[in-house]
């Protein structure tokens, strides 16, 4: 296992170089000019020579290449440069979002796999039963349902009808301290709605392993044994049907991180989403490779310890092949 992480680990060093590559290729074949949205509404009316002076202090007139190279070889040092869009250093501008759309998609991810799991052991004892076809029918409407339009539901239902949640943000308007109870009651809508995007993976899956493990051997030995049904069904076909869930957690963190963008820009998150989509709109080059290679790194991560999990809760996988 150890050295399969190594291995998966020096590959993702020139995997994340490429990344940068294709960040700095993109924003240079947009046509969005960086000046003029740096110098926002007064690039309007700003003469052509008061723009390319601007080109040239930002860096944007010289070639997308050696822009990259720049940045990558400062970025190994620790420095990943000024964000143009946010005037911040790129480093301030993730240390003060970062955390935030960690604890959202920590929470929703946590959430969403122990209800994914629970209903979908309830849905597999009873496969073809009013439960199961309830819960089946449920999840694939939440999976078909795009996250912007669950939140904006979540808001109009919750937040503008009920009056029970807050419709966004981290604290209430016109507080100035940001308490734990505050953040708590905020995080509720959010963390709901993303976990409801991630949900009908989780069911389906356990649904499936789950009820192929029930119709297996061992476990028919185990009810032949005598043992009570729920013995039965959460120390032998849960275990059994557990395994494919493993793989699922990695991939699932690209769809997870889209999603979480979608929410945080829909409840006024202060997460890195308004970051992302300030720097996409203004072609802020730093801060757009330094984003994408932490969303990229966060997938391999993902992945990893999926296949790390998988190999410890069953012992015939060989990390050889991994």
């Amino acid at each position: 296992m150890a050295r399969m992480a190594g291995r998966r680990l020096l590959a993702a060093v020139p995997l994340l170089a490429v990344v940068t590559f294709g960040v700095f290729a993109l924003a240079a074949a947009s046509p969005f000019d960086p000046a003029k949205a740096y110098a926002g509404t007064s690039g309007l009316s700003a003469g052509q020579d008061v723009l390319d002076r601007l080109r040239e202090n930002l860096g944007a007139d010289r070639p997308f290449v050696a822009r990259w190279w720049d940045w990558l070889t400062a970025a190994l040092t620790g420095d990943l440069g000024d964000s143009a869009s946010l005037r911040q250093p790129v480093t301030q501008v993730i240390g003060e979002r970062v955390g935030w759309s960690v604890l959202l998609g920590g929470v929703a991810f946590a959430l969403a796999v122990t209800v994914g799991t629970a209903l979908g052991v309830l849905a597999a004892r009873r496969r073809g039963g009013l439960l199961d076809r309830t819960v089946t029918s449920l999840a694939y409407v939440l999976e078909a349902a795009p996250p912007f339009w669950l939140g904006l539901l979540a808001v109009w239902g919750f937040a503008l009808k009920l009056d029970a949640l807050p419709a966004g943000g981290l604290t209430d308007t016109g507080s100035d301290v940001v308490t734990a109870g505050q953040v708590a009651s905020h995080l509720v809508l959010p963390a709901a709605v993303l976990a409801a995007t991630q949900l009908p993976w989780f069911v389906l899956y356990v649904r499936q392993g789950v009820g192929d493990a029930l119709t297996e051997d061992p476990v028919r030995g185990a009810r032949a044994r005598g043992l009570s049904e729920r013995t039965v069904l959460l120390h032998h076909a849960l275990r059994s049907g557990l395994l494919p869930v493993l793989t699922l957690l990695g991939s699932r963190v690209p769809e997870l991180i889209t999603g979480a963008l979608l929410v945080e820009t829909v409840f006024s998150w202060p997460g890195i989403a308004s970051a992302t989509v300030e720097a996409a709109t203004k072609v802020d080059f730093p801060l757009l490779a330094a984003l994408t290679v932490l969303a990229t790194a966060a997938v391999l991560v993902g992945n990893l310890l999926s296949d790390l999990l998988y190999g410890l809760a069953d012992p015939r996988v060989s990390h050889e092949e991994m």
